[in-house]
């Protein structure tokens, strides 16, 4: 067993999460040369070098037959434990999460929770994620130049696809490059920005690194909604495989947006969205004029089309409102509603909408074309290791969301058929149409989602932008 060293959300426009601010000047862990800027391989006006789909989509050179025998001993090497990778006996999965906060109650990914997630790895895409990480033929580091610091905002610690790649990436990309790249965590209200400005911040070079979340950037970028349109999913497996299937879509739309690359894919764990309420929601009526906080366009969609009324309120604030009653109910996903304390201020939670988005973390361009070649290739495959380690980790989350709150005595209040009935109409005739008069009929991304969502869901969006369900 190996071991490793180890929502306050939303932004849309002002109303999402904090202020606007900078990054990259931060001090450099005690007895650590002192950082310097990324080498300068490559002038400012230099166009950076990502400018096609990184190789997290690539089609995968999948092996025939068994895994090969230098693989076997490796997976055997790290089995049951941080950085275990499967191939083959989902035991070899079980174990240690980076840190107890990550696993269930005594800190373990248990094979239960795993077996309920085979679909990913077994899928092709897992398999394509362990090839990028190269374990059976790592990039040798060649650089012996000042240690390079990137700084990595991510939207708040707390979440817990922040969380991992502190307490797993940062380390492991440390020790493998001898402390030579150094990915120092921080987030969105450290820095003080918003989540709608994170698009232009990375652009412009004012942030390293930061993690692109769909909702926030919905103003700016709605085509990277098809994430995150709420009530389509009644399975985590659905989501997966749309998910896996426009990857590449999405990560050519962040390049053409940002200039950068997008490092690496964040699977959002224990992220199934409940409604915090006061009152158990049984019948659609319960749900009328309903004061209901909501974290983006998608979701309020979804919302108001229920019979809510959707409003905007920062994270933080969302607390107090429900304590005072500004607002009846709190839209978020299981982990993070747990980790704001609004079991302390409402009795129910209600639903679920199953959800499983992602979401990448984007490099400047101008940053990761000065980035020495050997370095970006260590990178971009501990990267792919951060990722399997997520969905390893995952399995346990995203059981996890809802009963963290059930343990913190909230009364839970799961979907009828009228609800669910409910729910569907409101995806059929509020959240999709009004997505797809956002992007427009004619853009690509209603093209991906015919291909990646359509077939999952049964939800097909005709030439003239109407919706048919099967």
């Amino acid at each position: 067993m190996r071991t490793y060293l180890a929502m306050s959300l939303l932004g849309i426009v002002a109303l999402f999460i904090i202020a606007c601010g900078g990054a990259a000047t931060a001090v450099p862990p005690t007895n650590t040369p002192s950082p310097t800027a990324a080498p300068t391989a490559a002038p400012p006006t230099e166009a950076p070098t990502a400018t096609t789909a990184p190789q997290a989509t690539e089609a995968p050179e999948l092996m025939e037959g068994d895994y090969s025998p230098e693989l076997l001993a490796i997976a055997a090497e790290r089995a049951n434990g941080p950085g275990a990778i499967f191939v083959g006996d989902l035991n070899d999965l079980v174990g240690p999460a980076p840190t107890p906060e990550e696993g269930d109650a005594d800190g373990i990914v248990p094979l239960d929770a795993l077996e309920k997630h085979r679909f990913v790895y077994e899928s092709d895409y897992y398999r394509s994620v362990i090839e990028r990480a190269k374990f059976t033929n790592p990039t040798e580091m060649t650089y012996d130049g000042d240690p390079i610091l990137i700084q990595n905002a991510c939207v708040n610690r707390a979440l817990v696809f922040c969380k991992i790649m502190e307490t797993f990436w940062g380390p492991n990309l440390d020790e493998r490059t001898n402390g030579k790249l150094i990915l120092e965590a921080t987030s969105f209200p450290e820095l003080g920005i918003a989540g709608p400005d994170s698009l232009g911040l990375v652009g412009d070079g004012t942030l390293d690194m930061v993690n692109i979340i769909g909702p926030y950037v919905a103003g700016e970028l709605p085509e990277l909604e098809i994430q995150y349109l709420f009530g389509l999913y009644t399975e985590r497996s659905q989501q997966y495989k749309a998910t896996v299937e426009m990857l590449e879509d999405i990560e050519q739309l962040l390049i053409d947006e940002t200039g950068g690359y997008p490092i690496n894919v964040n699977w959002h764990n224990g992220d199934d969205i409940f409604l915090f309420t006061k009152k158990p929601l049984n019948l659609p009526e319960d749900v009328n004029e309903m004061k209901t906080r909501a974290f983006g366009t998608s979701i309020s969609d979804w919302i108001n089309g229920m019979g809510g009324a959707a409003q905007f309120l920062a994270f933080t604030e969302v607390y107090t409102a429900l304590e005072r009653g500004i607002l009846e109910a709190g839209v978020t996903g299981g982990d993070a509603g747990y980790g704001q304390r609004w079991y302390e201020v409402t009795g129910y939670i209600n639903g679920p909408l199953t959800s499983w988005p992602s979401s990448h973390n984007v490099i400047n361009g101008e940053v990761w074309a000065s980035i020495p070649d050997d370095l970006k290739e260590i990178m971009k495959e501990e990267a792919a290791k951060l990722e399997l380690e997520a969905l390893r980790v995952g399995s346990i989350q995203n059981e996890l969301g809802l009963q963290k709150n059930i343990d913190a005595g909230m009364t839970y209040v799961e979907f009828g058929p009228e609800m669910r009935a409910h729910s569907d109409n409101a995806v059929s005739n509020s959240v999709v149409p009004n997505w797809v008069d956002r992007v427009g009929v004619d853009s690509h991304f209603v093209d991906v989602f015919n291909r990646a969502i359509g077939p999952v869901v049964g939800i097909t969006i005709e030439a003239d932008g109407t919706i048919t369900r099967e």
